[in-house]
């Protein structure tokens, strides 16, 4: 799809760059709505009062109109496949040539002890990894950014977000990044 992803926060140079590195990386530009503070956020009218901003979508097409806005809480993950589903509709052609270059994966859930779903940016993740690293544990990663039916199961597990590092360890589930929980499920308390 021809389409750009911008993050804009109310947040600083400085502190975005710290944010972007604490994630290892992001790969769309950040830009900061620091001074004037909250110009764009105030008249996108997610300024809040103290002066951070709510956490929110929006897709603008190409003649510059707003066609979908979506503010959630900050602990909400957005629905990607909502957010597909939408620009689809604001560009058909753009996402038809998208999903033949990018066809979905068949719905296998894999056949290990240990099991996370997650994302390239969490930052539980990472911690999870390198505990099962440097514990020994094999496990199997699963990004769900790039499996959708990866994306799928962890809705239905976690009520409808997509919460990372979710696990599947022995057929228990465990949602966020909870060590004592991981621990009790592979028998290491």
């Amino acid at each position: 799809m021809q389409t750009q992803v911008l993050g804009l926060s109310v947040d600083s140079q400085p502190c975005l760059k710290a944010w972007a590195e604490s994630l290892g990386g992001i790969n769309y530009p950040l830009l900061s709505d620091f001074h004037p503070h909250g110009r764009t956020a105030s008249r996108y009218g997610v300024l809040r009062r103290d002066g951070t901003s709510e956490r929110a979508l929006f897709v603008i097409d190409k003649e510059g109109i707003l066609r979908y806005v979506d503010v959630h809480d900050i602990d909400a993950q957005p629905d990607n496949d909502e957010l597909l589903r939408v620009l689809a509709e604001v560009d058909p052609q753009a996402a038809e040539a998208y999903a033949a270059a990018h066809p979905e994966p068949p719905a296998v859930e894999p056949q290990a002890e240990v099991v996370m779903y997650c994302t390239s940016w969490c930052p539980g993740c990472r911690r999870a990894r390198q505990f099962f690293l440097d514990s020994g544990i094999d496990f199997v990663e699963v990004d769900i950014t790039l499996d959708r039916s990866a994306a799928a199961r962890v809705r239905g597990w976690t009520g409808g977000n997509e919460t990372t590092p979710t696990f599947k360890i022995r057929g228990k589930v465990i949602i966020d990044y909870r060590l004592d929980e991981i621990r009790a499920a592979l028998g290491l308390l």
